[in-house]
């Protein structure tokens, strides 16, 4: 299987220009593609059937978007915490879950499981008021389950900058990594309780980049993007590389499968260093492949 994976050309859709593009969903049912620039508080969606692209402006960073049981209602990770969010209407986001600790710490990747709880990892703020970036670092992140209810526990602590959450598609394992720590673990996934145990890394050290946010194919193999690296590793469930994927931006952040057949791997990126000229640096990639991802979880509201 793995000498059979066919990637075309990555092909840039959307040169928006974001500072950190983050946060990219699939919405099966209205063919769009939402994703986020953190640094500019902004939710972008490019609809398939045109291209079109409408942005929408809010007052602080916006680093995940995720699906809801409920119709035509959006999750949002905030630096502040989880939302509720309704795009088609004029209706504020409606706060579900305060971040402990905001603004010294802020939301980042987030993700729903398989049972329909929503969990997002924090790290410590380097977004200033401004959108001006500030230094990361330190060992300030958490790793929480959100439940429907708004209800969070904690489930890991002493985190640098908290990425990559993915379950593997027989809902056994669960994925999650630190970029600081240039690692990614696996644990055991516990469907009916929601719960994981037993941390061992599964993919560390890696040369290229740090590791950004990931996705996961239908054989399961993660697909990480690496800040800095300039490429996607695809990583087996063995945990060894079976291939790199270059991308023509140095800052890959996120990435997710989606389009018509569930084919096309859609990719963020972040702009580059102060210095260095990328022509499309901070826009949106599609790479059409001959694998399919996962269909996206649904955070089950009451």
């Amino acid at each position: 299987m793995p000498n059979q994976l066919k990637i075309k050309e990555p092909i840039c859709i959307a040169a928006t220009r974001d500072v950190c593009g983050e946060g990219v969903l699939w919405a099966r049912d209205t063919q769009c593609i939402y994703w986020t620039d953190i640094n500019r508080f902004l939710v972008h969606r490019c609809t398939l059937k045109d291209g079109a692209v409408k942005t929408w402006f809010f007052s602080e960073p916006v680093t995940c978007v995720m699906e809801t049981s409920r119709k035509g209602t959006l999750a949002l990770s905030l630096g502040s915490g989880i939302a509720l969010w309704k795009p088609d209407s004029d209706v504020p986001h409606t706060p579900l879950f305060a971040l402990p600790g905001w603004p010294f710490v802020r939301c980042n990747d987030a993700a729903v499981d398989p049972g329909g709880a929503l969990w997002v990892g924090s790290m410590r703020n380097n977004v200033k008021e401004n959108g001006a970036s500030a230094e990361a670092g330190g060992t300030d992140g958490v790793l929480y389950r959100v439940d429907g209810t708004g209800a969070a526990s904690e489930w890991r602590r002493d985190l640098g900058i908290s990425n990559t959450l993915l379950w593997s598609p027989d809902r056994s394992r669960f994925y999650f990594g630190d970029s600081l720590q240039n690692c990614i673990w696996s644990y055991e996934y516990d469907l009916g309780t929601r719960s994981i145990r037993e941390e061992q890394p599964f993919f560390q050290g890696f040369e290229r980049g740090l590791p950004d946010g990931s996705t996961i194919d239908s054989d399961g193999y993660l697909w990480n993007c690496r800040y800095g690296g300039s490429c996607i590793v695809r990583v087996a469930p063995d945990g060894k590389v079976d291939r790199v994927i270059e991308l023509p931006v140095s800052n890959v952040t996120n990435c997710t499968f989606g389009g018509q057949h569930g084919n096309v791997l859609y990719v963020t990126s972040a702009s580059a260093e102060a210095g260095r000229w990328e022509r499309f640096g901070g826009g949106l990639f599609a790479l059409e492949t001959n694998v399919t991802g996962l269909a996206e979880n649904q955070f089950q509201l009451p």
